[in-house]
């Protein structure tokens, strides 16, 4: 298929090499966050299929779960179907049920709020802080304030490090333990980050990583949980292998799921948590890129890095102040997307979701001007320098700026 720029030709410096890039050209498509697959990867699955460890549960899966506990600075870790999965079997653990109510942040993909639902509890959506985009802590002690004064705490505290960058932790954990609300990770978009020296994964009773295909590293798909306390390792481990009891028939005392990780796909993840550094080096240098080609625009803001915290800039988000900027968000969406390149919107709050609009909420404003004005560029690890120019140069042309 042929993608037609709306201007003719675009000559642009490449940040590389000096050249012109034709904007005309056919094209692959560049995507947001596509798998970043090599060689090791290829020999950790090879390896597995050789050893006929073909069944759900394998050596490989118990090796992934060690070197994530590792990574997280954890004790225990369960690999996991999905992150998604990790999170219901977290609310579970901590006693979360029918009639509660769970605080966890509004701007965020839908996973973490579904968790909620389906454990039959109430979100309550959090704002966010412009620092980090992430739950705001005062927001968040604010509400915790007035439900203690009506006599009800929340069952728990769901925190979302968005888009690779940790929550406020530092406060978020002295709140947490002065109500004793136990508090949930959500780090599915962030391994490899950290905030104030500690790995993200590291907060709160337990937290949880996405191995989704666009993730930091991935296995294809599945999710892990990693904590300190061996009671949620446990139980989570038990329930997510259909709550089966200890005995030479198949015994079951409660309902449970099958909610494990393959071993073929923890092989498979091994190989790519052998290049987390590298992986988190080159979207931190994406991020870097852009911010040093745009930053300057007139209307063109980037999301902030927070003091103590290292992102992983899983994904690049910019934002567009539609009375300065040349362009809307929608606008440069829909221009990238005339060359072939996958950009999005930044998440659409919870609290402006049809499923979910009725549910209560503190809100500031933050997260609603995020989704109207904001935009995810490609941030791929695996993104070469020839795509970053088309990505760049498809940009420079909606913003009328040359680079």
């Amino acid at each position: 298929m042929e993608f037609k720029s709306e201007i003719a030709t675009l000559d642009v410096e490449s940040p590389a090499t000096t050249g012109t890039i034709d904007l005309n050209q056919e094209t692959e498509r560049i995507y947001l966050s596509a798998p970043d697959v090599g060689p090791q990867e290829k020999q950790f699955l090879y390896a597995a299929v050789e050893s006929n460890w073909i069944a759900p549960i394998g050596p490989e899966l118990t090796r992934f779960e060690d070197e994530l506990a590792t990574v997280s600075g954890r004790k225990f870790c369960v690999g996991l179907s999905n992150a998604t999965a990790g999170l219901q079997l977290a609310l579970l653990a901590a006693g979360v049920g029918p009639g509660d109510v769970v605080l966890t942040s509004s701007l965020t993909f839908v996973a973490s709020t579904n968790s909620i639902h389906h454990v039959g509890a109430t979100p309550h959506f959090i704002d966010s802080e412009l620092s980090s985009w992430n739950i705001d802590p005062g927001l968040l002690e604010t509400t915790i304030e007035a439900m203690a004064a009506y006599g009800k705490l929340p069952a728990a505290v769901v925190t979302v490090d968005l888009y690779g960058q940790c929550a406020d932790y530092q406060a978020i954990e002295e709140i947490c333990a002065r109500y004793g609300v136990p508090l949930i990770e959500d780090s599915a978009e962030a391994l490899g980050a950290s905030h104030r020296g500690r790995p993200a994964g590291s907060f709160g009773q337990s937290s949880v990583f996405s191995f989704n295909g666009n993730k930091i590293i991935t296995a294809s798909g599945g999710g892990a949980l990693v904590t300190d306390d061996e009671y949620v390792a446990q139980r989570v481990l038990h329930l997510a292998t259909q709550a089966r009891e200890d005995a030479p028939h198949y015994e079951h005392n409660e309902p449970g799921y099958n909610f494990r990780l393959s071993n073929l796909l923890a092989a498979f993840g091994r190989g790519q948590l052998q290049t987390l550094p590298e992986r988190v080096a080159r979207r931190r240098q994406l991020n870097t890129m852009y911010r040093e080609l745009f930053a300057d625009v007139p209307g063109v803001g980037f999301m902030p890095e927070a003091e103590g915290n290292l992102s992983t800039f899983w994904l690049t988000t910019l934002t567009l102040d539609p009375a300065v900027a040349p362009v809307t968000a929608t606008e440069l969406r829909l221009k990238l997307e005339a060359h072939n390149i996958e950009s999005r919107p930044v998440w659409k709050p919870m609290h402006l979701q049809p499923a979910y609009k009725s549910q209560p909420a503190t809100l500031n404003g933050v997260s609603d001007a995020l989704f109207q004005n904001g935009i995810c560029l490609p941030s791929g690890s695996g993104i070469t320098d020839s795509d970053f120019e088309r990505v760049a140069g498809a940009i420079s042309a909606a913003l009328g700026v040359r680079v």
